[in-house]
């Protein structure tokens, strides 16, 4: 089909949601250069700090937190949804769009309604197993699902028939050459050429488990040659950091550019958050996952299927200590050549084209 004149793309609350809206954004932007481009997002999310420095046209409209549970606020919820979805519509209205893509978050919700309200192709992609709430109550508006990973169909029902194409991937990260960026990378961070690099980053917020556990470890990972790029996460309180380490350790409380962080890196410690899986399998960097605990497992299950691949090693947070990194990393630091495997096996799983084959399935939907 031909160019489409104007897309409302739904997704807020947390980087997971807000990432890959963006990463798609800039992939139809590069293939539809005239599409007209509208977020809608709430007044408080983090949609407000992302979304319109890169360019595009963000509308708050409100947004309520979706109860899990029969209370007073499940009984609110058909009204507050209503308005909601009113000033969804009026965005769609104004902009006359073709389609609206979701990404998740409670604010897709109202931009789901208002969509079936008019008729119009509604596109969800997913990326946890199981799907977030709102998209699960946006799959009752439409039968067009994506999902970011081939384990998603086969662990839920509610996604059984949902295309895989991948995770939409900034270009920076999508086009990443390791090797090839990596002398720069080091040099932009301080650290030396020629000694091995831990990188360390807990999601946008951190995660203070693996802060305390890196820390912990800095004296002997610095005695064995081996440095530390350290994201400690902006909201963390801070853990003290050796000031007498031969070697450096770089501790920085946010990384806007977390491709620096991949190619400066030989091995990486994070969580199992989607998008994190899905960046370190594209570009082949070895992982040692530390999943969030206290929550239904879904990172865990993100991080699961490339460990199997071979591409990363996965431990449970209780188990995260001074003493298992050294045991771990050490030896794994001085094998280039089980690195280099690892390497080979997060890639083969990983894919870098998710932003294109989300639009071709986008395409299809306002086709159909």
């Amino acid at each position: 089909m031909g160019p489409l004149r104007s897309v409302v793309l739904c997704g807020g609350g947390t980087g997971g949601h807000i990432y890959p809206l963006l990463a798609f954004a800039d992939c139809l932007r590069r293939h539809d250069p005239g599409v007209r481009i509208t977020c809608l997002g709430t007044p408080k999310g983090l949609e407000n700090e992302l979304i319109p420095p890169a360019g595009y046209d963000l509308r708050t409209i409100p947004a309520y937190q979706l109860p899990r549970s029969v209370n007073l606020g499940l009984m609110r919820t058909p009204d507050r949804m209503w308005k909601a979805a009113r000033a969804a519509g009026k965005v769609i209205d104004e902009v006359a769009a073709d389609v609206v893509v979701g990404f998740g978050g409670y604010v897709s919700v109202p931009g789901y309604l208002a969509a079936w309200r008019r008729e119009m192709p509604i596109v969800i992609h997913e990326v946890n197993v199981p799907p977030g709430v709102a998209n699960r109550l946006g799959m009752k508006f439409t039968k067009n699902l994506a999902v970011g990973f081939p384990h998603q169909p086969a662990q839920s029902e509610a996604l059984r028939d949902a295309r895989v194409v991948g995770v939409p991937l900034r270009r920076g990260i999508a086009g990443l050459d390791r090797n090839a960026a990596r002398a720069a990378a080091r040099a932009h961070f301080g650290l030396r050429p020629d000694l091995p690099v831990l990188f360390v980053a807990g999601g946008s917020q951190g995660a203070r488990s693996i802060n305390l556990a890196v820390s912990g470890a800095a004296k002997e990972l610095a005695r064995n040659g081996v440095q530390v790029l350290h994201v400690m996460g902006a909201r963390n309180e801070p853990v003290p950091i050796p000031t007498d380490l031969p070697v450096p350790y770089v501790a920085l409380p946010y990384l806007s550019e977390m491709e620096l962080g991949y190619a400066a890196a030989d091995l990486m410690l994070a969580r199992g958050g989607a998008m994190t899986c899905a960046e370190v399998a594209a570009i082949g960097l070895p992982t040692i996952y530390v999943p969030y605990p206290h929550s239904n497992q879904e990172q865990k299950r993100n991080a699961l299927p490339v460990v199997e691949a071979g591409g990363g090693l996965l431990v449970d947070d209780a188990e995260l200590t001074p003493a298992w990194l050294e045991r771990t990393v050490l030896p794994l630091l001085r094998d280039p050549q089980r690195l280099y495997a690892m390497s080979n096996a997060a890639a083969a799983y990983g894919r870098r084209d998710g932003d294109v084959a989300l639009l071709n399935f986008v395409y299809e939907a306002v086709a159909r």
